[in-house]
């Protein structure tokens, strides 16, 4: 669906309700998608979520359009984190046409993944986080949903088999950014990844992919409300990957060392309502330490297949240092090591 598709008449029967006038207004810079803010009768708007404009590009991406849109059918009401209210959700079963009309955040502002974030703040993330683990923990008929699994033994080699030229891609492309120490710990993940891709398995709950700064929304006022946003990378693994990929990336080393265990404990008290048990935090902080890789991977697959960006390439390096020294501090790689 392009924006040209999207008339009163369609939105009118979308939302089930009429539209007379209607304006269309371009947001963000749509790498993998475009978004459109709608103005309806001088004062109601909602976001339009489409796929990219290149045919080639939208289905190329249509597995990860699908798995939002499925999301959105089907999950996001399972669980408690905060994410938009969707209003119509729509995928073509062949291609990588799709359309989400969603809340509109405006009186929300994205992290910055390039600055962090407060402790503050990243107490406020990981409590929504444990809002979409919680709920869904360990839930066997998840396996039941199309397209989602956990990884098996070819998944784990492809990754082994891809993660090794995309970290020297990395390395080639961010050069300076990267330092030698962090280099020789990217290097030494990668050595690891395959058995780490299949440890842990016994727990699993939706796990978002990509839960960092740029995909949450602040209210603009200071005030609490974090929402997550983008669920294209959704899928089902060990679910302190998220919370260590957050942790890892999103604050500064200082604050992180300061304050890790705290913010792990934080987390680990919000799974409780929802019936997590036989958990201990102890186990938690253990397998947030194990899960530390998430930041390297991330940010190394994403720079090397994402589009270069002068920010995206600070951004990215900026995740691979904080994350890097991370694994370090933590003796994350000896831990999957002896697993």
């Amino acid at each position: 669906m392009n924006i040209e598709d999207i008339t009163p008449a369609w939105l009118s029967q979308a939302l089930g309700t009429p539209v007379r006038d209607l304006s269309a207004t371009r947001v963000g810079t749509g790498q993998i998608g475009t978004c459109y803010r709608l103005r309806m009768d001088g004062d109601r708007t909602v976001l339009a979520k489409l796929p990219a404009a290149d045919p080639a590009a939208r289905d190329m991406m249509a597995g990860a359009y699908r798995g939002e849109v499925r999301f959105y059918q089907q999950l996001a009401a399972t669980v408690a984190a905060r994410v938009p209210a969707c209003h119509h959700a729509e995928m073509s079963p062949d291609s990588g046409d799709f359309v989400l009309l969603l809340e509109d955040l405006a009186s929300h502002r994205p992290g910055d993944q390039l600055a962090g974030c407060t402790v503050d703040q990243a107490r406020e993330a990981v409590v929504n986080l444990a809002g979409l683990h919680g709920p869904r923990w360990s839930d066997p008929t998840l396996l039941e949903v199309e397209g989602l699994s956990l990884n098996g033994a070819e998944d784990a080699a492809l990754l082994a088999e891809l993660y090794g030229p995309a970290t020297e891609l990395f390395l080639e492309e961010l050069g300076e950014l990267v330092s030698p120490e962090d280099a020789d710990t990217l290097r030494a993940c990668v050595a690891v990844c395959e058995q780490w891709a299949l440890a842990r398995a016994d727990r699993f709950a939706l796990v978002h992919g990509d839960y960092r700064l740029d995909n949450l929304m602040f209210p603009a006022d200071g005030s609490a409300g974090v929402v997550a946003v983008d669920f294209q990378t959704l899928s089902l693994a060990l679910p302190a990957r998220d919370l260590a990929f957050f942790l890892g990336t999103s604050l500064l080393p200082a604050d992180r060392r300061s304050h890790e265990r705290d913010l792990v404990a934080a987390y680990h008290a919000a799974l409780t309502p929802y019936g997590v048990a036989d958990y201990s935090v102890d186990q938690t902080f253990d397998d947030y330490v194990f899960a530390m890789l998430q930041g390297p991977l991330v940010a190394v697959f994403g720079c090397a297949y994402g589009a270069r960006t002068e920010r995206g390439d600070r951004m990215f390096a900026a995740m691979v240092t904080r994350s890097c020294t991370a694994i370090r501090d933590l003796g994350t790689l000896g831990l999957v090591r002896g697993s």
